[in-house]
């Protein structure tokens, strides 16, 4: 039977571990199931082996709850990644719609700049008057 100590250390040293792994960025990017499943693995073995070693059997607590853990963490974690998809896809919305708004007012400014170059009065419109014969001059 292993004594809490050494159980402890073995924790410590998968933890940091996991952490170094996390971190490196030579690597590929892991995404986030599989971040949250290398947390919740750490994480489930870890109490595995706290409420293993309560009940004389650390090995089948770590085994157990590192599956529980990594099966949690990657379920989370996907959750994330759709999430993070979701907005993703939200921001390249509101880019494409700025664009557009960005675009409207600099040729409604165009316009304007046409309008005020013209020497015809756009604000005093005065309807067209009929001629003798019925028919209407501009």
């Amino acid at each position: 039977m292993l004594d809490w100590a050494t159980v402890m250390k073995k924790f410590i040293l998968s933890l940091t571990l996991v952490a170094m792994v996390g971190c490196s960025q030579n690597g590929p990017q892991l995404g986030g199931a599989e971040t949250g499943a290398l947390a919740g693995s750490a994480l489930g073995a870890g109490l595995g082996a706290i409420i293993g070693n309560q009940t004389g059997h650390t090995g089948g607590g770590i085994a157990v709850g590192a599956a529980a853990g990594a099966l949690g963490g990657a379920v989370l974690g996907g959750q994330a990644d759709r999430q993070n998809t979701r907005i993703s896809e939200q921001d390249e919305r509101l880019r494409r719609q700025e664009e557009e708004l960005r675009r409207q007012r600099q040729e409604l400014e165009e316009l304007r700049r046409r309008r005020e170059g013209s020497d015809y009065n756009y604000d005093n419109q005065k309807p067209p008057k009929p001629y003798d014969n019925g028919g209407y001059r501009y």
